[in-house]
């Protein structure tokens, strides 16, 4: 295990990332009709998509780096 903080200093945020895609997809799924009434419903979902591909990104960049012997 090389560079144990540098590895936490990069999962931390990931795991925030995840976190917080999953309480705004909640969030989200709760207030569907009152967002879907002011039009603001494909926004969130477009945000989500986002949120989730850059989650997956910052993942997979963190495990590649680990394979690597970066952190």
């Amino acid at each position: 295990m090389k560079n144990t903080k540098l590895r936490i200093a990069w999962i931390i945020p990931n795991v925030f990332c995840y976190l917080m895609l999953l309480v705004l997809s909640i969030w989200t799924v709760a207030n569907s009709e009152g967002l879907e009434e002011i039009n603001r419903l494909s926004l969130y979902v477009i945000f989500m998509l986002l949120l989730f591909l850059v989650s997956v990104y910052g993942s997979f960049r963190i495990w590649t780096w680990i394979k690597e012997g970066k952190i």
